[in-house]
C-alpha cells in the first residue's frame, strides 16, 4: 500500500525545505553562511544603537564567516567544511547572514552578492535582513536578479506583537514587516521569515495565535528559534536580574507546543527549521539543550507520527 503524500507532495509531516529545494533543484543543496560585513540600523545610530536585547551574531557564524575575508575565499572555505563534516553537496545556496544584508546602497549590494553568484558551484542566494532595510529600488534590483538566479529575502519578525519588539530594542513595528513581505512578494520574490518563540511578555497562547497570523502573510518560507540566552547580549543581564520573567521552553514542552503552532500553519509555507542549536560556550548557563538538531528533528517528527498529525491539519 503507498504511503499517503500530503499536499505539498511527499509523505513527511510538514512541508519540508529540504524537500523544497530538492524539487526545486533535483539535487541536494547546502547552504553556505557568510559574513559580508554589515551591520544593523539599530547598532549604528541610523534609529538606535546596541542592537537587539536577545543578539550575538557570533553564536551562528560558522568559523570560516570572518568579514575581513573575501566573500569567494569564505565559499571555498565553507564547500571545504560541509564537505568534511558532511556529504559533498552538488549545488550550493550563498547565505548572506550576518546581520542586515541590505543595509546598504544598492550599487554596494550588487557588488557584493555578484562575488557570490559568480562562483561556479554557487546556485542562488539567501538574504537575511530586516524589514526596514528594504525599499523600491533594492526591490527593483532583486526583483532582476530573481529572474536570473534562486533568491530568497529572509526577514527577521521575531514576533507579531508590537509589545515586544520594542521591549528588545527591535528598533521597527509589525506593521513593516507586513508591509515589506507584501511589496517583496509582488515582485514575484520568494520571502523568508524569522520568529523567536518564548520572548518575555508573551504567553504560549499568544505564541499559538502567531500562526493563524503568520498564515495570513506574504511567506513562502519560515524559520522557527526557541529563545536562547546568549553570553554578553542586554538578554543576559535581564535574564539574570529577573529570572521570573523568562519562561524558557524545555524540549518535551517545546515540542507539544510546536506541533500544536504546526498544526495551525497554513500547508503551502515551507518550513526550515523548528529549533536552534547554538554551541554551548555562547550561552548562559542553564539556557541551552544537549540535543543535537537533527534528533531534535527526528523526535518532532516520531511525535507527530504518534499524534497522526501534520502541518496544516488545524488551518
Amino acid at each position: 500500500m503507498a504511503e499517503h503524500k500530503f499536499p505539498w507532495g511527499d509523505t513527511r509531516r510538514f512541508n519540508s525545505y529540504t524537500s523544497y529545494f530538492k524539487k526545486k533543484f533535483g539535487t541536494r543543496v547546502q547552504k553556505l553562511s557568510l559574513n559580508a560585513g554589515f551591520t544593523c540600523p539599530n547598532r549604528d545610530g541610523t534609529i538606535s544603537t546596541g542592537g537587539c536585547n536577545f543578539c550575538l551574531n557570533e553564536a551562528f557564524n560558522p568559523s570560516y564567516c570572518d568579514p575581513l575575508k573575501p566573500i569567494l575565499t569564505q565559499i571555498n572555505e565553507g564547500i571545504e567544511f560541509h564537505t568534511t563534516r558532511y556529504r559533498r553537496a552538488e549545488k550550493y545556496i550563498a547565505y548572506f547572514q550576518a546581520y542586515s544584508n541590505t543595509h546598504k546602497p544598492v550599487e554596494e549590494l550588487k557588488e557584493i552578492y555578484s562575488q557570490a553568484l559568480d562562483h561556479p558551484l554557487v546556485s542562488g542566494i539567501v538574504i537575511g535582513t530586516r524589514p526596514d532595510c528594504i525599499d523600491e529600488r533594492k526591490l527593483d534590483y532583486f526583483a532582476e536578479l530573481s529572474e536570473k538566479t534562486c533568491l530568497i529575502i529572509e526577514y527577521g519578525i521575531e514576533s507579531c506583537y508590537n509589545k515586544t519588539l520594542e521591549s528588545l530594542n527591535r528598533g521597527h513595528k509589525f506593521e513593516q514587516t507586513v508591509q515589506a513581505l507584501e511589496e517583496t512578494a509582488k515582485r514575484g520574490i520568494h520571502t523568508g521569515g524569522h520568529i523567536i518563540f518564548g520572548l518575555p511578555g508573551e504567553s504560549q497562547n499568544e505564541m499559538l495565535d502567531e500562526a493563524e497570523i503568520l498564515s495570513g502573510l506574504k511567506l513562502n518560507s519560515i524559520k522557527f528559534h526557541q529563545l536562547q540566552i546568549f553570553k554578553g547580549t542586554v538578554m543576559e543581564k535581564q535574564f539574570s536580574d529577573n529570572p521570573e520573567k523568562f519562561n524558557l521552553f524545555q524540549p518535551e514542552e517545546y515540542i507539544d507546543f510546536i506541533i500544536k503552532f504546526t498544526e495551525r500553519l497554513n500547508p503551502a509555507i515551507v518550513i526550515e527549521r523548528f529549533a536552534s542549536e547554538t554551541p554551548p560556550r555562547y550561552l548562559a548557563n542553564g539556557t541551552g539543550w544537549d540535543i543535537r538538531n537533527y534528533i531534535f528533528l527526528q523526535m518532532i517528527e516520531k511525535k507527530m507520527e504518534e499524534l497522526d498529525t501534520w502541518q496544516g491539519k488545524k488551518y
